[in-house]
């Protein structure tokens, strides 16, 4: 290249570079746009909790954002230690525990044979590979494991977590302490979880249900087997019980079905008159009934300690 067009050549880059930035600019703020109005992006959940409600040591951690896929499984991981009467010290230390090891993703790999969300090895007696593979029973065995150890609940959670997992890194379970801790609170009392995207696919009452019952316990089933068949769906109810903890597990079992939401089926959620509406005001909890008043099965307020879900059709 000769000597005269070398300076031209220079003089083009900030042009080029400003037009990239542009670009960038553009198809970032397109996402924004699309993920804001639930028009294309894809789906994902929020956890948060004001900051007086503890939202970590540091309480610099108020939210945690998630894909539907973590969501649910971290309700699951909730849902099992709430319906065992665990205390939130509990949930929080299996949920820090399994953002560690599996990034709550349920993988079917890991080091040597290490499985699914607690990254379990059956052949040091964590169960069958299929059973690792549950997240329900994973979650449980944890919980089993757990409060053998004398005085968990007043252990560092690094300390707790190491005496049931045997890691050879237990300092890295420290850094997700804060952000589990606000998955406790979304998932019991003090938080609120919400999942924006699209209005979920036709689901099955009966799949609801069952699925229900392996989580919470056959004691949080209510109304008929098939659910209550409306114009827009099946409405099925769910009891959160009396007595100490049903404000707790009613909750829990209200959040849990905003985080499957999409993996069931589950288009509306009513609970103490709130209401979430799949596909609708970005995921947010809204006051109210969550049929909006059209007078379909499900689009009533749940009693005050029942859930009512609407699985769409």
């Amino acid at each position: 290249m000769s000597e005269t067009r070398r300076p031209r050549s220079r003089r083009r880059r900030p042009l080029r570079a400003a037009v990239g930035l542009l670009v960038l600019m553009a198809v970032a703020g397109y996402f924004v746009v699309q993920r804001a109005s639930n028009g294309g992006g894809a789906p994902y959940c929020t956890a948060a909790v004001a900051a007086a409600a503890g939202a970590g040591s540091d309480g610099a951690r108020q939210s945690y954002e998630m894909t539907t896929e973590q969501a649910a499984n971290a309700a699951t991981i909730a849902a099992v230690g709430i319906a065992k009467g665990l205390p939130d010290r509990a949930v929080t230390i299996a949920l820090a525990t399994a953002m560690q090891e599996s990034s709550l993703r349920n993988i079917d790999h890991g080091d040597r044979d290490s499985l699914g969300l607690f990254q379990q090895r059956p052949s040091q007696g964590w169960g069958t590979p299929e059973q690792i593979m549950d997240p329900v029973y994973s979650a449980g065995i944890f919980y089993d494991h757990l409060v053998d150890v004398p005085g968990y609940s007043r252990l560092p959670l690094t300390v707790a977590a190491q005496k049931v997992q045997r890691s050879g890194y237990p300092q890295a379970y420290a850094k997700h302490e804060p952000d589990a801790t606000v998955l406790t609170a979304a998932f019991g009392e003090g938080g609120t979880l919400s999942c924006s995207g699209p209005a979920p696919a036709p689901g099955d009452p009966r799949t609801v249900r069952a699925e229900v019952a392996r989580a919470f316990g056959e004691g949080a089933l209510a109304g008929e087997p098939g659910g209550e068949a409306g114009a827009d769906g099946a409405s099925v109810l769910l009891a959160r019980g009396e007595g100490p903890g049903a404000v707790r597990r009613g909750r829990a079992m209200a959040h849990w079905a905003v985080a499957r939401a999409q993996e069931l089926g589950i288009a509306r959620v009513s609970y103490e008159g709130q209401g979430w509406i799949g596909g609708q005001a970005r995921g947010q909890w809204r006051p109210g009934a969550a049929g909006g008043g059209t007078g379909t099965a499900g689009a009533a307020e749940a009693p005050g300690n029942e859930i009512r879900l609407l699985v769409a059709r």
